[in-house]
């Protein structure tokens, strides 16, 4: 596993057509903001089951 830390409004780029934005830092919750093309599925792990 990769592990990154990351500042506000700093991105990481997964290949060429998937962006990850830091929107928000507060505590311990992250707000995250991500770009990708519509054929690739974005869910939160507990929304898989």
């Amino acid at each position: 596993m990769l592990v990154l830390s990351r500042k506000k409004s700093e991105k990481i780029k997964l290949g060429d057509s998937i962006e990850i934005t830091v929107i928000r830092v507060c505590g311990n919750k992250v707000r995250l903001g991500i770009h990708a093309p519509n054929h690739v599925p974005v869910l939160r792990e507990e929304l898989k089951k």
